[in-house]
């Protein structure tokens, strides 16, 4: 679990920082690398203070309650003696202290994605306000509704089954999977950046002047990092290593690796020609899309997945972007909140044991899987679907107030001048390569 934490930091820094990084102009990529790296640092603070109570301790169905205001009880100094963290299997346990510095990441990541739907005009100031008060509405609600659950030693007896299920989230009650976050972290920020990116307004001369990437060099280095990365984001939501981690690994890899070929495809139908940046954004998809499902689909599944996901995000920075009309500058609701849905709704497709997929788990109890005679692909899509809307109008709502407040307090945008200087000079006084 330790080293899956830092593989998830290896995603944002430098990953996902780089990645973004490259696909702005020279003169906003130190910027960028800013927002991405203060971000997430901030976040992982007020995870701390905060956050990690909200999110992941009993409270009622939509936030945790203040058990562990700042990490208060998790260990005994004088005692030496930690807080156990429950995993998914009856009588493993995993210390506390790494389950709240793994889900720390996990929030980190949220927030710094979202930064890539408003890049290159946004004030440094009202990306850091912005990030405290989505973070404390929007994020921990969902991860609390989505993640949090008494655990399977609290199921001790079908007499107090019903009660632990009461007192978990309001999304576990209903029965969504989502083993990594394709609700909690993708659909959740891509939310967020799509308001952000209509909020904010478009870069000047959007549309009329010339905004190609800096560097697809870094950009592939960046989306290389992320995919490695990733391994830790989704193999380690098992929290055990064992065949379900194993499972989650090997789905993260092919369905990248489908993802990739797909958009490479459609770009070649499209274009004639496969682009660097459309294999780039094709692996970023795959990875996004098999997220819920890592756990919780069998191998055929993650290939389908990974196919379906890079056709349908390719389609979500063209198509749906030119719908929109919003200047989503580095298509984070193209990718992240396309292919979060997608792979939100086909987990309710291929976790069917009859399609390959373990099922889900039934009675907590007893721990049994659900076999392929009770599984209805009908009834987890529904299910999948309505945690998807709830994620979209929770983050939508919180994302809405809270530019609005930041608008009114520091105000959003820089000023014309300082967004044709750039804003590596303007907001951070320095350079990303000598002139």
């Amino acid at each position: 679990m330790m080293t899956s934490t830092i593989l998830v930091i290896l995603m944002v820094l430098p990953g996902l920082a780089l990645f973004y990084g490259g696909l702005v102009r020279s003169k906003n990529m130190l910027s960028v690398l800013m927002q991405v790296m203060v971000t997430f640092s901030l976040i992982v603070v007020l995870w701390f203070i905060y956050g990690y109570s909200l999110a992941f301790t009993e409270g009622g169905a939509f936030i945790g309650g203040f058990d562990r205001l700042f990490m208060k009880g998790i260990w005994d100094n004088a005692a030496g003696t930690f807080a156990n963290a429950a995993t998914f299997s009856k009588g493993v346990v995993i210390p506390e202290v790494v389950f709240a510095a793994f889900q720390a990441t996990f929030a980190g990541i949220t927030c710094a994605l979202i930064v890539g739907a408003f890049a290159e005009r946004i004030k440094f100031s009202a990306v850091m306000l912005f990030m405290v008060l989505w973070f404390t509405f929007s994020y921990l609600p969902i991860a609390h509704m989505v993640w949090f659950w008494m655990g399977p030693d609290a199921y001790a007896s079908k007499e107090v089954a019903d009660a632990m299920t009461s007192k978990a989230g309001q999304i576990w009650q209903w029965g969504a999977l989502d083993f990594a976050g394709g609700t909690v972290v993708h659909i959740n920020a891509a939310v967020a950046g799509l308001v952000g990116a209509f909020m904010v307004g478009k870069r000047i001369g959007y549309g009329k002047e010339a905004m190609a990437p800096h560097s697809l060099t870094l950009t592939m280095v960046g989306a290389s990092l992320l995919w490695v990365g990733w391994f830790g984001f989704n193999a380690g939501s098992a929290l055990e290593a064992n065949g379900f981690a194993a499972l989650a690994f090997i789905n993260t890899l092919v369905a990248t690796a489908a993802a990739v070929l797909a958009w490479c495809m459609g770009e070649a139908l499209m274009r004639g020609k496969a682009s660097m940046l459309g294999a780039a954004s094709g692996a970023v998809a795959g990875l996004v899309a098999i997220t819920p499902a890592a756990g919780n689909v069998g191998i055929g599944g993650a290939l389908v997945i990974g196919l379906v996901g890079g056709f349908a995000c390719l389609w979500g920075v063209n198509g749906l972007k030119k719908l929109l009309g919003a200047d989503d500058s580095l298509d984070v609701f193209g990718v992240h909140g396309i292919g979060g849905i997608v792979g939100a709704l086909l987990t309710g497709v291929f976790n069917a044991p009859g399609l390959g997929g373990p099922g889900y788990v039934a009675d907590w109890v007893t721990a049994t899987m659900v076999t392929s005679a009770d599984y209805s692909i009908a009834a987890q899509v529904w299910t999948q679907a309505k945690a998807v809307l709830l994620t979209i109008v929770w983050s939508g709502v919180v994302s809405f107030v809270a530019y609005k407040v930041v608008d009114l307090t520091v105000g959003l945008r820089v000023s014309e001048e300082d967004e044709r200087e750039g804003l590596d000079i303007t907001s951070h006084g320095e350079t990303a390569y000598n002139r």
